[in-house]
C-alpha cells in the first residue's frame, strides 16, 4: 500500500539524516553561520537537505519538496515538508534535543508527519486513523513502539503551556498574543515577561527541555503539557507535529483556527481546551 511504502521511505529519509546529523554533533565543535532573520544555520542543516531532496527526487520524482534552507522544488499533489534540524541552537551547543521534522502534504492535507531525535535516541511518527507513536531512532518497524493517548482538557485557567520563542524575537503583535495567553492560564513555560522587548539574559531555555522530546508540540502529544503555542513559524516547523498530535488525540490550528501551516503560527492543545486556548490568544475574551 501507499502509504506504508511511505512511512517506511520516511523512517530511511529519517535514518539517512540521523546518519548525517550524528557525525556532526559528535565533533568537538560545530561551526554555524548566522542567516538573514537571525538563526544559524550549520553545514549539517544543509547537507541533510541536500540529500533528502535527491532520495525524494529519486523516488517519487512527481512529488514536490519545500526546505527551510533551500526553498520550494517542484510542483504536483504531494510535498515533502522538511526541516533538517530543528532546534539548531540545541545542537550548537551539544545538548540533545534536536531532530529532523519531515512531512508529507497531499492535496493540502498533512499525511505523513515524523520528528526523529537521535541524540536522544527517539523518533515519533503518525498518519492519520493509524494512530500517534513513538520508539527508538531506528527504521525497524518491528522495535519496540508505543501508542500515544491523551485525556480531555479541563479548563484553561488551569492549563499549563508553552510558548516559543521568546518575546525579543516577537514582532509587536505576537508578543500581544503570547502576553494574553501567559497571564490567562496557570502555569506558562518558559515563565518570562512576555510584553518584553529587551534580549533575555541568560537566554531562555525552550519548554522542550530536559523533557524527553525536542518540540513544544511533542510535550502535548505525549502529555507533558496541556498546550503549545509556536509563533513566527514556517511550514517546516509546523507540518510534522500537526498528524503526531491529532493522532494522539489533540488538536491543531492557526491562530484563525485554520488548519494552514503557513501563516507563522500553530496552536497544539489537549482535546477540549484549543477552542478556549485560542479565544484568550485572539482578544475574543
Amino acid at each position: 500500500m501507499k502509504d506504508l511504502a511511505d512511512l517506511e521511505l520516511t523512517h530511511r529519509l529519517a535514518d539517512q539524516a540521523d546518519a548525517i546529523s550524528r557525525s556532526y554533533f559528535s565533533t568537538a565543535t560545530i561551526e554555524s553561520r548566522t542567516k538573514s532573520d537571525g538563526s544559524p544555520v550549520t553545514d549539517a542543516d544543509r547537507e541533510i537537505e541536500i540529500l533528502l531532496r535527491s532520495m525524494i527526487r529519486m523516488e517519487c520524482p512527481d512529488d514536490a519538496f519545500i526546505g527551510e534552507e533551500f526553498g520550494t522544488d517542484g510542483r504536483g499533489r504531494r510535498r515533502w515538508i522538511i526541516d533538517a534540524i530543528d532546534g539548531t541552537a540545541s545542537f550548537l551547543a551539544g545538548e540533545p534535543e534536536w531532530s529532523t521534522l519531515i512531512a508529507l502534504e497531499e492535496d493540502g492535507r498533512i499525511t505523513l508527519g515524523m520528528v526523529s531525535a537521535p541524540a536522544l535516541g527517539r523518533r515519533w511518527w503518525a498518519r492519520p486513523d493509524s494512530g500517534s507513536w513513538a520508539g527508538p531512532s531506528s527504521s525497524n518497524l518491528d522495535a519496540t513502539t508505543h501508542r500515544l493517548a491523551l485525556a480531555e482538557g479541563g479548563s484553561a485557567q488551569n492549563a499549563a503551556v508553552g510558548i516559543w520563542p521568546p518575546p525579543p524575537r516577537l514582532n509587536q503583535q505576537e508578543r500581544a498574543v503570547a502576553a494574553r495567553l501567559a497571564r490567562s492560564v496557570k502555569q506558562v513555560r518558559p515563565l518570562l515577561d512576555w510584553t518584553a522587548t529587551d534580549p533575555t539574559t541568560p537566554a531562555p531555555r525552550k519548554p522542550s527541555t530536559g523533557s524527553g522530546t525536542c518540540h513544544g508540540a511533542l510535550l502535548v502529544a505525549t502529555g507533558q503539557l496541556d498546550a503549545f503555542l509556536l509563533l513566527g513559524a514556517g511550514p517546516w516547523d509546523i507540518a510534522a507535529l500537526i498528524p503526531i498530535v491529532q493522532e494522539a488525540g489533540g488538536t491543531y490550528s492557526d491562530l484563525t483556527g485554520q488548519l494552514r501551516t503557513d501563516t507563522g503560527a500553530a496552536l497544539f492543545a489537549r482535546p477540549g481546551l484549543h477552542q478556549q486556548l485560542l479565544d484568550i490568544a485572539i482578544g475574543a475574551h
